[in-house]
């Protein structure tokens, strides 16, 4: 169901909930960098957004036809999961290469800042609207 700012916002909520989540995937694939066998997450975000926002080209989402059928990824449970294949593998199994993963949380950073931005952005400009610019 959508909420009352679905239409205010467009895909731009969506896309800030999931920049969050990716955002926190990378922190803790940096966080669990010495960690033997730990292999490196991200989140497929183009993905993920073209199935929530039922863009052409994204894959049919699949029903829940009873209550004990799990959600599959991206569908209003956990995002998907992807993991990332590694340059250098390290001998422990451990998958997260740090200059990938900082370089990966500076962009899913701008991005995440960027799409906040737009927000508030709209939000202002709709105010000035109701309000008149008072």
């Amino acid at each position: 169901m959508a909420g009352p700012f679905d239409n205010l916002l467009g895909i731009h909520g969506t896309a800030l909930s999931l920049h969050r989540a990716r955002i926190d995937r990378i922190a803790s694939n940096i966080a669990n960098a010495d960690t033997p066998g730990y292999l490196a997450r991200d989140l497929d975000f183009t993905g993920v957004l073209r199935a929530q926002s039922g863009a052409a080209g994204a894959p049919v989402a699949m029903a829940r036809t009873a209550p004990g059928h799990l959600a599959a990824p991206g569908t209003g449970g956990e995002p998907a999961t992807v993991y990332r294949i590694p340059l250098q593998p390290a001998q422990d199994g451990n998958t997260v290469e740090l200059a990938t993963e900082n370089a990966k949380f500076a962009e899913a950073a701008m991005k995440y800042q960027a799409t906040l931005t737009f927000i508030e952005r709209r939000m202002r400009t709709l105010n000035t609207a109701i309000t008149g610019g008072e």
